[in-house]
């Protein structure tokens, strides 16, 4: 990679938590970029966002001439360059397992995303889950569970300090205190430690600037 600033394409913050798991990693790792934002699912959202995507999606991480796109990629990416800002665990087996929650993050979890979709403003009411996506939520506390047992003596974060794993469960974190999901000790101390996180909080305070409204990823009733 290049010397050069980097640019990290992202679509809304309200919406996108694609978006948010690199730009997370960037901002904890204090690496600099230049961030541009292209609303979604506007008249000219597709036409910017194939300037930036050979994929045609967002988020998309530019370093010179060099176009990196998908959250994990990026932030495998970035694992590489600055893996004492924004590395995998350095104990090989902790390694092993934050890369495969990591992947199962990235490839799962579908009724979860669809029902309690990405909403980073604040608390939604009048969403129940289904079971299926209740099963998926057992799944996400048991994951997290875990891993803090395992690995996670050293810090606040699914394997102690923040790694790429986390990038990749903070915005299912939001989400379930969005709707209100209950959470057993665990998983709960987690999400909190997420929301608290400064860079989170400065996302969620972008989003509540911005205007757009999408009505396909609305789901229940802001709590006023």
């Amino acid at each position: 990679m290049g010397t050069a600033p980097l640019t990290l394409v992202i679509g809304n913050k309200v919406y996108s938590s694609w978006s948010l798991r690199p730009w997370l990693l960037l901002k904890h790792g204090g690496v600099p970029f230049e961030e541009v934002r292209i609303p979604l699912y506007q008249p000219d959202s597709k036409a910017r966002i194939r300037a930036w995507s050979p994929a045609g999606h967002v988020p998309v991480l530019a370093d010179g001439a060099l176009r990196i796109w998908d959250s994990l990629a990026i932030c495998e990416t970035l694992a590489e360059r600055f893996p004492e800002r924004c590395g995998w665990p350095k104990d090989a087996e902790a390694r092993a397992v934050a890369r495969s929650v990591s992947a199962e993050m990235h490839a799962g979890f579908f009724s979860l995303r669809h029902e309690l979709a990405f909403y980073a403003p604040g608390p939604r009411s009048g969403v129940v889950p289904s079971d299926a996506a209740r099963a998926e939520i057992a799944r996400v506390q048991g994951i997290w569970e875990d891993c803090r047992a395992r690995f996670g003596s050293g810090g606040p974060w699914l394997f102690g300090a923040f790694s790429p794993a986390d990038a990749m469960y903070a915005p299912v974190a939001l989400r379930l205190l969005t709707y209100g999901v209950p959470l057993p000790p665990v998983p709960a101390a987690y999400a909190e430690s997420v929301r608290r996180h400064p860079a989170v909080e400065e996302w969620v305070l972008a989003a509540r600037r911005e205007s757009e409204v999408l009505e396909k990823f609305e789901r229940g009733t802001p709590v006023r």
